[in-house]
């Protein structure tokens, strides 16, 4: 059995568990095995039971023909494991936000091949924005009309508007609120078509980076691939 090599237990371990001390004092019956680590210090220490000195990180349990049997994870203090939770969990999210951006250019590439097929995409979209606009226009100037016909029999009431009926008066408050509807109808879709243009400009700053990175990486395939004279 290889000699047993003690190494003064560190201020910092007087925090650990009182567990992981004693597993160390009680290892060699149960071992069977070189531990072996670097230390703080960048010394390589080796024992026949777990090292106090790197109780703060991992160590190999070595075979006697010298291939790794297990590792030992580290000790922590509460402070210590709440840190370090914190750390996986931060770094468990960032993995998710780059796989999900991996996904998403993933799909731009199969969805827009090219720029071509891109700008078309893009007329496509703003085209049914303004055909829906069309419509609310072409409804605005049927009301627009309405407004007129009803503003023709108020004239008979100019001298005295309260004698007017209380159904042409209806006529005119119905008729103002749909040309405000529509007014506004026709606003939030100009809106529309700037969320649109919007929309498509930021993928395609995306999709030259990555078109360009594609092209990059199949001129290197073929590279690679040409046979050599």
């Amino acid at each position: 059995m290889p000699s047993r090599r003690l190494f003064p237990l560190s201020a910092r371990s007087g925090a650990l568990s009182l567990g992981w001390v004693l597993m160390a004092a009680t290892a060699p019956a149960m071992a069977q095995g070189i531990y072996t680590c670097t230390d703080a210090k960048g010394r390589r220490l080796t024992s026949d039971r777990p090292i106090i000195d790197c109780i703060d990180r991992e160590q190999r349990v070595l075979n006697p023909s010298g291939t790794v049997r297990r590792t030992v994870e580290p000790s922590w203090t509460a402070r210590e494991q709440a840190e370090r939770d914190e750390r996986r969990r931060q770094q468990a999210a960032e993995d998710a936000r780059a796989l999900e951006e991996k996904r998403r250019e993933r799909a731009l590439l199969i969805r827009y091949p090219s720029l071509e097929v891109h700008a078309r995409e893009r007329a496509e979209a703003l085209a049914q924005v303004d055909d829906v606009i069309a419509a609310a226009r072409k409804r605005s100037d049927e009301l627009a009309k309405q407004k007129a016909q009803i503003d023709a029999e108020f004239e008979f009431y100019k001298k005295d508007p309260a004698r007017a009926p209380a159904s042409l008066k209806r006529q005119r408050e119905d008729n103002d609120q749909s040309l405000a509807i529509q007014a506004k109808f026709i606003a939030d879709q100009d809106g529309e078509k700037r969320r649109v243009n919007a929309r498509f400009d930021e993928e395609l700053v995306r999709l030259k980076e990555l078109w360009a990175a594609q092209a990059a990486g199949r001129a290197s395939a073929a590279q690679h691939t040409t046979p050599r004279p």
